[in-house]
C-alpha cells in the first residue's frame, strides 16, 4: 500500500521552488588606512541564487571579511551576467564594505564561473 503522507499532488509539485544557480567568489578588498595600519581583508563564499533583473539577472552577496583586529561586512548586488563562452557567465562586483574601525574598503572583483565542471 502506498504511503499517502509523502505523495505530492501535481499542484503541490508545481508550487515548489525550483533552484537556479549560484556562483562562488574569492576576493580581497583594496588597501585602507596609512602607515602601520595600512591593510586589506580577504573574503570568500557563495552568492544567492539568480535574481531576474532586466534582460539578465544578478546575485546578492552577504559575507564577512577576515579578521585583522576588526572585520567588515560585504552586502552587495552583483552586476548582470557577462558571457564567457560555452553558455557560461560571470558577474562583476564593485562597491565598499561597511564602516568599521573608522574606515571602509573599496572592492572590485568577479564571481567565478557557474557550474565550472559541467
Amino acid at each position: 500500500m502506498e504511503d499517502k503522507s509523502t505523495t505530492k499532488t501535481n499542484a503541490e509539485k508545481s508550487t515548489e521552488t525550483v533552484q537556479t544557480h549560484v556562483h562562488e567568489f574569492i576576493a580581497s578588498t583594496k588597501l585602507a588606512e596609512e602607515g602601520d595600519n595600512r591593510h586589506n581583508h580577504r573574503f570568500a563564499g557563495v552568492t544567492s541564487e539568480r535574481i531576474p533583473k532586466g534582460n539578465s539577472h544578478v546575485h546578492v552577496i552577504l559575507v564577512n571579511t577576515d579578521f585583522f583586529n576588526h572585520h567588515h561586512e560585504v552586502a552587495i548586488e552583483t552586476g548582470p551576467a557577462i558571457p564567457v563562452g560555452n553558455g557560461k557567465h560571470i558577474h562583476f562586483v564593485k562597491g565598499t564594505t561597511t564602516l568599521d574601525d573608522g574606515h571602509v574598503h573599496e572592492l572590485e572583483f568577479t564571481t567565478l564561473i557557474q557550474k565550472p565542471l559541467i
